[in-house]
């Protein structure tokens, strides 16, 4: 599997993991509809 190089300052797209909302953005944070951590659908779940 192959290393993803990530830049905080780039654009990507995240995944709210309590809606499933689906935003594009730099660094989220917290999802702008239910307020629940974000994740980069980039980065693989483990």
């Amino acid at each position: 599997m192959k290393d993803v190089q990530l830049d905080p300052d780039e654009e990507s797209t995240y995944e709210c993991f309590g809606c499933g909302t689906v935003v594009r953005a730099a660094a989220p944070g917290a999802c702008p509809d239910c307020g629940a951590n974000m994740r980069n659908r980039q980065t693989p779940i483990e």
